[in-house]
């Protein structure tokens, strides 16, 4: 069966401008072109008529390269939403906490997700967990998403090539099924 004929939807997760900041996020960003794979797997959505859902981060603190008042909150052009594109603001890690993301996969009859987005090891590990416990058959691409070095709690220093792998590593085949974004454009 294909892909497509399972009404999956396509979520992408805070991949807004602030996110392009890379020294406020721990600099070192890994998967410089994850935002471009991110917009290939957006073409082919919007290519097939299939459900997409934009998630964009409104911290709560006003410092924030994510708060509604910085610039860093608006989506990156490269993924800029269609009017009929639902954009779901969320205000904290999962996009299914506080949000009416679940009501309205559920309404859809929608029970796969293939996600892409910002930062691996944040809001899109928690998204996925979320989704995987909520019953989901999630995709989640890993050159679509992307993350920052990190500091240990004894000072030293992770990459953020490590941190993307770690992250993935955990929640592939206990969460999701960690894929490449060619992989799910062929199966689609």
């Amino acid at each position: 069966m294909k892909l497509r004929e399972k009404n999956p939807a396509l979520l992408l997760i805070d991949i807004q401008k602030g996110m392009l900041e890379e020294k406020y996020w721990g600099g070192n960003r890994n998967n410089e072109d994850a935002e471009e794979k991110a917009r290939k797997l957006l073409n082919t959505w919007r290519k097939l008529n299939l459900p997409i859902l934009h998630i964009q981060h409104s911290s709560q603190n006003p410092q924030s390269k994510l708060h509604a008042s910085h610039p860093g909150f608006t989506l990156q052009e490269i993924v800029q939403p269609l009017a009929e594109e639902p954009v779901i603001i969320k205000r904290v890690n999962s996009a299914f906490i506080g949000t009416d993301l679940k009501e309205r996969l559920d309404a859809a009859n929608i029970t796969t997700l293939v996600v892409v987005g910002l930062t691996t090891n944040h809001c899109v590990s928690t998204t996925v967990r979320m989704a995987g416990n909520f019953g989901y058959e999630v995709l989640l691409v890993s050159d679509a998403t992307a993350t920052f070095d990190r500091v240990g709690i004894n000072g030293e220093k992770f990459s953020a090539e490590l941190i993307h792998q770690t992250t993935l590593a955990s929640l592939h085949e206990e969460f999701a099924e960690v894929v490449s974004m060619e992989e799910v454009l062929k199966k689609i």
